[in-house]
């Protein structure tokens, strides 16, 4: 494979990536690049990307996807919260991450990833205290939920950031090796 077509492949995965920290669907992003690679690239690029790889790379994307989701969702459900707390934990999750990612900019690229995976949990826990406050139930129960969908969110960004980590590492062996 041509040295600049690989570094740039690497640079935009990476990105990819990243997104999955503030979060974006970057798992799919890897997906989707693979498949231009593998599909549309001329026979004069050579990669290393068959339908198996292929096939992984979808299978972790769907993983990482659902994880993400039960993760969070969970989160709430175990500690007892409503329909309510749940959907305004998903909304304040990514509304506090696109603040933190505008908070943190004064620092270079790390500020903006700490500061929106810091943001997003905690605008899950806002927004599921909010919602199980909406539903009528009391203060210490309502933040105790709101607890759960902090580590929910956490636990599920992580999770899905490990799937997007095996995906980036395939992808990366495939354009190089």
């Amino acid at each position: 494979m041509n040295y600049l077509v690989a570094i740039l492949v690497s640079i935009a995965a990476s990105i990819f990536w990243i997104g999955n920290l503030v979060g974006l669907p970057g798992n799919w992003g890897l997906v989707l690049m693979a498949a231009a690679l593998a599909y549309l690239v001329t026979s004069e690029i050579h990669t290393d990307i068959h339908s198996p790889a292929m096939l992984s790379l979808l299978v972790l994307a769907i993983v990482g996807e659902a994880v993400e989701f039960f993760a969070g969702a969970a989160g709430v459900k175990q500690l007892g919260g409503s329909k309510k707390g749940g959907i305004l934990a998903v909304c304040g999750s990514v509304i506090g991450a696109v603040v933190g990612m505008v908070i943190g900019v004064p620092v270079p690229i790390i500020g903006s990833l700490i500061a929106a995976v810091l943001f997003g949990c905690l605008g899950a826990f806002g927004g599921a205290v909010a919602g199980e406050r909406w539903s009528g139930k009391d203060w210490n129960l309502s933040i105790r939920i709101g607890w759960g969908a902090l580590c929910g969110k956490l636990l599920g960004t992580a999770l899905k950031a490990i799937c997007g980590t095996v995906m980036l590492v395939l992808l990366l062996i495939a354009v190089w090796f």
